[in-house]
């Protein structure tokens, strides 16, 4: 296991964006994130604090906004987080893409970014993060994205700051509509290239949801549809929501046991974030089904809400994921 974590919190201390000084000149650290950025009606939403957004929002959010990210005040404190946590790299899942607004009727926008959003405004994705990044989403799923910001690197192939349907992956037959893996190489302003590969594996514990995901994660390792893997690049880095623990599920999860396949013991992969029984569980209290893996980059990570003197994203009972942040640096 190669995160620097500390039981029973996640303790380390690190300044995002920046490189210690004993690191390389041409191996600068850098951050990445991922955050499935959705909420669900299973939360108690109407426990304090009372801002809003309580039991009857959490079934309109189900019933019009796919569960995505819609909510203003929570859009704005995610904004505000990312402005105190800064990253390079984010790979988002479940947030709502405002072109669907037209879609929405009237009743189901207050309160939501719906409300006031128009064509040609800021997606949710690009107003979380702001200015000086670019976007770009998977094929057939707008809610699942990449975010680069610029000063750190371009996303090959994208000539714009939000490139829709772009993201290297194709659809499963069986699993749903549209592709759960999203690759893109991003050419590094300092020089090179990283291949990143964003995942959200398909959910669930039946048999049929394992097969799904198993054959979501041969994109990731084996075929991206193209007759290489998603992640098929010098220097590799795999995060998301994978939809299953690896380190507590393994044994009945067909799709947990092959991503350990490819990741740990001599594997070509290794986790990044703390994996295994001892792992302190970040979904339901259970499970670590959150991950960041790479083949070139090692580093320390913190968990939103649950590491030490890292603050929950907003006071707002609304999201069922919490944000895994790692720099990274050359092994």
């Amino acid at each position: 296991m190669r995160a620097t974590y500390a039981l029973p919190t996640l303790v380390f201390g690190f300044l995002l964006g920046g490189c210690s000084s004993d690191e390389p000149a041409d191996s600068p650290a850098f951050v990445v994130a991922t955050f499935n950025t959705g909420t669900t009606t299973g939360l108690g939403h109407d426990s304090p604090p009372d801002d809003g957004y309580g039991s009857a929002q959490a079934k309109i959010s189900d019933q019009y906004y796919g569960d995505g990210l819609a909510w203003a005040k929570v859009i704005a404190d995610t904004r505000g987080w990312f402005q105190q946590n800064p990253v390079d790299v984010v790979g988002f899942q479940e947030i709502f893409h405002p072109g669907e607004c037209n879609t929405v009727p009237a009743e189901a926008k207050p309160g939501f970014v719906c409300e006031t959003w128009q064509p040609g405004d800021p997606t949710v994705a690009q107003t979380i993060v702001g200015e000086g990044f670019q976007v770009a989403c998977n094929v057939g799923h707008s809610d699942k994205c990449l975010a680069v910001r610029k000063s750190f690197g371009s996303i090959a192939g994208c000539d714009a700051d939000l490139c829709l349907d772009f993201l290297r992956g194709s659809e499963v037959n069986g699993c749903g509509k549209g592709s759960r893996i999203g690759g893109a190489v991003i050419q590094l302003a300092a020089g090179g290239n990283l291949t990143v590969v964003n995942v959200h594996g398909s959910s669930g514990l039946a048999q049929s949801d394992q097969d799904c995901r198993a054959l979501q994660f041969s994109q990731v390792f084996i075929d991206a549809g193209d007759g290489a893997p998603a992640a098929n690049g010098a220097r590799n880095v795999i995060f998301g929501d994978f939809n299953t623990d690896p380190g507590r599920m393994a044994d009945f999860d067909e799709s947990a046991a092959l991503v350990n396949e490819y990741t740990g013991n001599g594997n070509p992969f290794h986790f990044v974030t703390a994996v295994g029984a001892e792992a302190p569980p970040t979904y339901a209290g259970l499970f670590d089904i959150d991950h960041v893996i790479s083949d070139a980059f090692s580093g320390s990570c913190f968990v939103a809400g649950l590491s030490e003197g890292h603050a929950a994203v907003t006071e707002t009972v609304y999201f069922d994921h919490k944000p895994h942040v790692c720099r990274l640096h050359a092994e």
